[in-house]
């Protein structure tokens, strides 16, 4: 796949999935405290932004925002402008429908939080991305 760099063709391959669940931002000024599983973390000069389960979160009493619906995008990572007309499109196009996402891109695949209201709808449009 590395060598792959047509967007259409990229975009055709999206085949986005859903992680059962529901997950949640949290924030900690120092380290992610022991035991916690994110999903995410972030390091920021603010703290360690984590992602985990929204059940998780709840469990051990943390404070949270923007409980969202994990989409995996199936086709693998590009990391240059190819992958950057990707994160665009991606995003551009949810944005059209009025969804706003969180992009975290892995080595091997993107990935969108999206809030659960908009998470079928976000499928769907993903789904017609992909389609052309």
């Amino acid at each position: 796949m590395a060598g792959d760099r047509d967007l259409q063709q990229l975009l055709g391959q999206l085949h986005p999935e859903v992680t059962p669940g529901r997950y949640v931002f949290c924030s900690f000024p120092g380290r992610v405290p022991a035991g916690l599983r994110p999903v995410v973390t972030v390091a920021e000069p603010e703290g360690i932004t984590a992602v985990v389960e929204q059940h998780e979160a709840e469990a051990l009493g943390l404070d949270y925002a923007y409980p969202a619906v994990w989409i995996t995008l199936r086709s693998h990572s590009v990391r240059d402008e190819t992958g950057r007309a990707i994160t665009t499109a991606v995003a551009g196009r949810l944005a059209e429908h009025g969804i706003g996402c969180s992009v975290v891109a892995g080595f091997h695949h993107d990935h969108l939080f999206v809030t659960a209201d908009h998470a079928e709808q976000a499928v769907r449009v993903l789904e017609r991305l992909a389609a052309g």
